[in-house]
């Protein structure tokens, strides 16, 4: 083995931005607790698809806000859309779950538990919308130009 290579593994993994953890983390969980053991057939076309996709809509809104660069203006508007929308979509989810709850297809416990996944992503995703207004006008500021809001 090179002295590169050996350098190379060595080295540490990228940390992975935490709130796309935090959103992949509710994907799995909603998808564990969406088993045809706890939603009967009946639910699987309305409520089990529909928090199948909003958890995985979730996560790409997270991770597109995240591709996108805070310097460009017009990039900074699509990514507080995203962020927006994902923060929609959560509250679409804790619906649902709300509904799975009193339809008695989840217990409490898994109702609490569940829910907590959902509001670590959507309260990661308001303070980060909320840093980058403060992240933004900065920059603006510094550019001597007056941010819109």
């Amino acid at each position: 083995m090179s002295k590169i290579d050996q350098r190379q593994t060595e080295q540490k993994p990228a940390q992975e931005f935490a709130i796309i953890t935090k959103a992949k983390d509710l994907v799995k969980h909603t998808f564990m607790m969406t088993s045809e053991r706890r939603f009967p057939k009946k639910y699987r076309f309305t409520i089990v698809n529909r928090l199948h996709d909003l958890t995985l809509d979730i996560f790409q809104h997270i991770q597109e806000a995240n591709e996108l660069d805070l310097t460009d203006p017009q990039e900074y508007r699509e990514r507080r859309y995203e962020q927006k929308k994902a923060l929609t979509e959560c509250k679409t989810v804790l619906f649902l779950i709300e509904l799975s709850f009193e339809k008695e297809l989840i217990s409490s416990e898994q109702c609490a538990e569940w829910t907590r996944h959902v509001m670590n992503v959507k309260n990661m995703t308001a303070k980060w919308r909320k840093q980058d207004r403060e992240r933004f006008a900065t920059l603006q500021q510094n550019r001597g130009i007056t941010p819109r809001r």
